[in-house]
């Protein structure tokens, strides 16, 4: 049998990043958002045994390190079947590009796998698996807006907001996650989780000396708990009904003024400076919220119309960088969407 999914891709609302845990993640709180920029995924099962993973994608793995192999591993075992299980990944989306396509694959692969074998996975038993293979996954077993903490595979289902236009820039630099982490390790000076505060040294440009920049007290991170208040306050007004700014205006949008920001570009901005342009260059162009989407290289930008995400798309596309006008996916949407057939 032959199934085709489609893999979303998923932006990050504000990430702030704490304190280093002993298994060596880190702690983290963010607001996923999927969006409508997608691989496709066919999945087919016959008889035999074993694993193929294609991909005319060369930067893509084809053996037990790409995320679809092992959550086929997992999920045959679970469910004590035996097949010859072929995937097929049709990449649209960026490799490391933030967008989740790795994990997305890996979920969307899950679910076509059980469609094609007839079974299904009972939820925790998805939801184990998921968080297994990778932090980002288990967002994808929910889709929509999703409060990610944790390493970030600790995910709740938020209020399905309306769709929102926005944009997706993807520039032909690759960033490593891990490398990310350990630059943001080196910016807060290493100190171990459960220290009294983490400081980062940085260099005064006018007089050679260092200053101490405060970032995390008591293992926690201060920022992280700032998000979370802005959070708070912006999940009672939509939940409600307290009256915010402009009521007809998306309730995604009044989120951006709750302080939210990535604290990856602390880091990724100085190593590609090009990245800080892209993303000045969408506020130039009219987003109301632009920012780095996990630990990058894609930016996104939220507009008010789809007719100012077109147009800023226009305007990006005659510089260097590819540009996509998309939209937010709500959950409902992105369930009635994600099978092909």
């Amino acid at each position: 049998m032959d199934v085709k999914v489609r893999s979303f891709a998923k932006v990050n609302l504000g990430l702030r990043i704490g304190a280093a845990r002993a298994d060596g993640f880190h702690e983290l709180l963010t607001v996923y958002q999927t969006i409508g920029l997608h691989d496709v995924i066919r999945v087919s099962v016959e008889r035999g045994v074993g694993i193929e993973i294609r991909c005319e994608d060369p930067r893509v793995p084809k053996d037990e390190s790409n995320t679809c192999f092992r959550v086929v591993e997992r999920v045959m075992q679970a469910l004590r079947a035996k097949a010859w299980v072929s995937v097929e990944i049709e990449k649209r989306l960026p490799v490391q590009g933030g967008l989740g396509g790795a994990s997305s694959n890996a979920v969307a692969t899950m679910l076509g796998l059980e469609w094609a074998l007839k079974k299904a996975l009972p939820g925790p038993e998805r939801f184990r698996i998921a968080s297994e293979v990778g932090s980002d996954l288990p967002l994808f077993l929910v889709g929509g807006t999703v409060l990610g903490v944790g390493r970030g595979e600790q995910v709740y289902p938020l209020e399905d907001f309306p769709a929102i236009p926005c944009v997706v820039v993807t520039p032909e630099v690759g960033v490593s996650t891990p490398k990310a982490f350990a630059e943001w390790d080196r910016l807060c000076g290493a100190v171990p989780a459960g220290a009294a505060e983490l400081r980062a040294v940085r260099p005064d440009q006018r007089s050679g000396s260092t200053e101490q920049t405060k970032l995390t007290v008591n293992g926690a991170s201060d920022r992280m708990v700032e998000l979370g208040r802005g959070m708070s306050a912006w999940l009672s007004q939509s939940y409600t009904g307290a009256p915010v700014r402009g009521r007809a205006e998306n309730p995604l949008l009044a989120l951006v003024r709750a302080g939210i920001e990535n604290d990856f570009e602390q880091v990724v901005f100085p190593e590609y400076p090009e990245l800080r342009e892209v993303k000045r260059t969408l506020v130039r162009a009219g987003a109301k919220y632009a920012s780095l989407s996990g630990s990058g290289s894609a930016l996104y930008g939220l507009f008010a119309s789809r007719q100012s995400a077109a147009s800023a798309a226009r305007r990006l596309r005659k510089g260097v960088w590819s540009a996509q006008a998309t939209a937010t996916v709500p959950r409902a949407a992105y369930w009635r969407r994600v099978v092909v057939g």
